[in-house]
């Protein structure tokens, strides 16, 4: 009576994990999919070429930038655009000024200013002044202001200061804005918004799903392997109590 007992409760412990490995496996590969096919609708991957954005982003890094619309940039993101003015290729560059916006540089100490606020960058790539050459520019409405991390090796708005919009570009030559590093793997990870832009009006953008995506992604790739893992463990299991 007790061996009928024990195959049942066997035979029912069985099924149970069957069902809870089948619906582990189901939600895994919703949310792994999901996620990656979300992301892949939201983000697109880039190579940032050069060394003008380092050391935040180093020459040959992959970076995964969403889809926005230019009318979404802030001050402090990291964009991807492309402007004829500036060549055939998208550039990627960090906003330090948007429409109405006077930038200059340099202050006493050597840091950029926003309408006369100083700015502190901790990002750049060295400690000296925030720009080699000084210069002070008018943004007009609708463009944006552009430089890179490494002032002294970037071809970027203080170049094109003589052009009609004072070295800007507009908003709509915007494809993209850089949430994260990609690789190497050593550089892996989220990209913050510069807290010294957050005082100013308009305040900085706020990050897009791109974390709880991966993590959704992971989340389902450990339910799937979990539960395929299952049957034969349970199999083997059973083997052995036989």
């Amino acid at each position: 009576m007790s061996s009928s007992t024990e195959r049942m409760t066997d035979g029912r412990g069985r099924t149970t994990g069957s069902v809870l490995s089948g619906l582990a496996v189901a939600v895994g590969c919703v949310l792994f999919l999901g996620g990656f096919v979300w992301g892949a609708l939201l983000y697109r991957p880039y190579t940032v070429p050069t060394d003008s954005m380092s050391p935040t982003i180093a020459a040959g890094a992959r970076v995964m930038a969403e889809k926005v619309s230019g009318s979404e940039i802030r001050r402090g993101d990291i964009v991807v655009f492309k402007d004829a003015t500036w060549g055939d290729l998208p550039m990627v560059k960090r906003v330090v000024g948007v429409g109405g916006d006077t930038v200059a540089c340099c202050t006493k100490k050597g840091l950029l200013t926003v309408n006369g606020t100083p700015i502190e960058e901790p990002y750049l790539h060295s400690e000296g002044p925030a720009s080699p050459i000084g210069f002070k520019a008018a943004v007009p409405t609708g463009q944006l202001f552009l430089l890179g991390d490494h002032r002294n090796d970037s071809l970027d708005s203080r170049v094109h200061l003589t052009d009609g919009d004072h070295g800007s570009v507009p908003r709509s030559a915007v494809a993209a804005r850089v949430d994260a590093r990609a690789w190497p793997l050593d550089g892996v990870g989220m990209l913050q918004r510069p807290a010294s832009f957050a005082a100013l009006p308009g305040g900085t953008s706020q990050p897009g799903p791109l974390q709880p995506l991966v993590l959704a992604v992971v989340a389902g790739a450990v339910l799937i392997l979990g539960g395929a893992a299952y049957g034969p463990i349970a199999r083997r299991k059973g083997r052995g109590r036989g």
